[in-house]
């Protein structure tokens, strides 16, 4: 999935804003919960990325570990970029090593994304509202308005992320599946 991503999401307008056949997600997704064979070039790239945002949201406790919410929450009110990248780097370091490597992988079909912003319409910003609320969750659910303000502190730390990727998770980031 995250290959197919890398190569079409870069040039797919509104990638990850915009879903697919939602009879064919259904069909899919049933496929590969069995582990049946699923050949998913021969399907539409939102399909793909709806499948995937699923796969992220049905990672027990989130990918990026619901027991650390409340650190990731506030490493943005952190004083400046620096000290930011420091502490999401030590954040990282707490998660288990299955994790780094797929949020590497995740940051890098991002930041591909979001540097050809101007063709998919989909910078930072965009790419974080979306892909979000796949990554993290409270441990404990809550109103409807703290949860909309976590939300957006977020949304705010995934944009974070994606701005600075090549800075917290090193320059190869963005050469992980290759040349396109």
């Amino acid at each position: 999935m995250l290959f197919l991503l890398y190569q079409e999401g870069p040039s797919t307008k509104g990638i990850f804003r915009r879903s697919g056949s939602a009879k064919t997600f259904k069909e899919l997704k049933e496929k590969l919960d069995s582990g049946s064979e699923v050949d998913l070039a021969c399907e539409s790239i939102f399909v793909t990325a709806s499948l995937f945002k699923d796969f992220l949201r049905n990672i027990p406790g989130s990918i990026l570990s619901s027991q650390l919410c409340d650190k990731w929450v506030s490493v943005l009110d952190q004083g400046n970029n620096e000290e930011k990248i420091k502490s999401i780097q030590r954040l990282l370091e707490q998660l288990p090593r299955a994790n780094v490597v797929l949020l590497r992988y995740i940051f890098g079909v991002l930041h591909g994304i979001e540097m050809r912003s101007e063709e998919n319409q989909m910078n930072a910003f965009n790419l974080a509202i979306c892909i979000a609320p796949s990554l993290l969750w409270p441990p404990v659910s809550s109103t409807p308005d703290i949860e909309s303000e976590f939300i957006k502190k977020i949304s705010s730390l995934v944009q974070f992320l994606i701005e600075n990727c090549c800075r917290i998770f090193g320059d190869e980031i963005t050469s992980l599946f290759g040349e396109i």
